[in-house]
């Protein structure tokens, strides 16, 4: 599994025109799953997505993590973070996990973050999103597990 984290000021996640997912001050996280991928890659994703240390301590150092912060996660299934971009002008996606796999092991993600921390907004997936973001710094890191 891959996610693309971005630390933000603030950031949604629109559907049809009704904001589905928000957050404050934390961590929005694009996050795509590949052939292969399974709970125990969602789950060390999980781990790294709140203990990631990307938010500034009083020295003004990348020390404090997503809950040190108390901030929050929003995470948004993005299948294209799977994309095979080596060769070519066009996207493979032969590397994506299918939908059906995708959105269960993008739901387990989901359900173990509520679980584990109390901020955790999310996207909808498979949907046509419109992601707004106040990226802040800007910081923003690719997490693999």
């Amino acid at each position: 599994m891959k996610a693309l984290i971005q630390r933000v000021r603030r950031a949604s996640v629109v559907v049809d025109q009704r904001t589905v997912g928000a957050i404050d001050r934390g961590l929005l996280a694009l996050v795509g799953v590949e052939k292969g991928d399974d709970e125990a890659a969602a789950d060390k994703l999980l781990h790294k997505l709140l203990h990631y240390r990307v938010f500034a301590d009083e020295a003004d150092k990348m020390n404090l993590d997503l809950q040190q912060v108390d901030g929050g996660l929003l995470l948004v299934s993005q299948f294209t973070l799977a994309a095979d971009t080596r060769k070519g002008l066009r996207p493979s996606f032969s590397s994506a996990a299918p939908p059906a796999e995708g959105e269960r092991l993008f739901h387990y993600l989901l359900e173990r973050a509520q679980a584990a921390w109390p901020k955790v907004a999310c996207g909808e997936f498979a949907a046509n999103m419109q992601v707004e973001l106040i990226n802040d710094g800007p910081v923003t890191f690719l997490l693999e597990s």
